[in-house]
């Protein structure tokens, strides 16, 4: 069933596109309070020669953060009823399990709880594009860079893990234990 209207009604989209942009810069924030790239757990990481530089995530995530905001204000806006309740919800956990995954990584410094939330990510990810294509074509497209990068998240999390499993002598509390 295709819930598409073609003329959302005058300011819907600004009006939808405001509210997602908070609810996106709070996950931005959430997130990157988690986040200490100089920590000396961090540093101390065997990475992949084919790791970003830590300057690129941060000029990577500001378009992708605003692209999600457009693409969920422009989809809910063109939707409504149980539809629009659906597609908010499926944004919304996708906004909350994004903000998770730093803290699972990062705060908690447990690079294989990191993977299991950066594949639910993904999982949501793949949730939020189809309900999103059902409802604008447009909007999907403008999240396909997102959840791209999210797929690049989990295999560099992925090989973070393999590389850095070795060097833990044992769980401890905040997951990889360094010798």
């Amino acid at each position: 069933m295709r819930t598409t209207r073609e003329n959302p009604p005058p300011g819907a989209t600004r009006r939808w596109t405001a509210g997602v942009a908070v609810a996106v810069a709070a996950t931005a924030v959430a997130g990157a309070r988690a986040v200490d790239a100089d920590s000396t757990w961090y540093r101390s990481l065997d990475k992949p020669a084919w790791q970003p530089p830590g300057w690129a995530f941060g000029a990577v995530w500001t378009p992708l953060y605003a692209s999600i905001a457009w693409a969920g204000g422009r989809a809910l806006s063109r939707t409504r009823g149980r539809e629009r309740a659906r597609l908010a919800v499926a944004l919304g956990a996708d906004l909350a399990l994004n903000a998770a995954w730093s803290h699972l990584c990062f705060r908690r410094r447990n690079l294989a709880a990191g993977l299991v939330g950066t594949v639910l990510l993904d999982l949501g990810n793949a949730h939020l594009l189809r309900r999103t294509a059902a409802t604008d074509r447009a909007a999907a497209l403008a999240l396909t860079p997102y959840a791209a990068w999210c797929l690049f998240a989990t295999a560099l999390n992925a090989d973070l893990l393999r590389r850095n499993a070795r060097k833990g002598t044992q769980p401890g509390p905040g997951g990889l234990t360094l010798r």
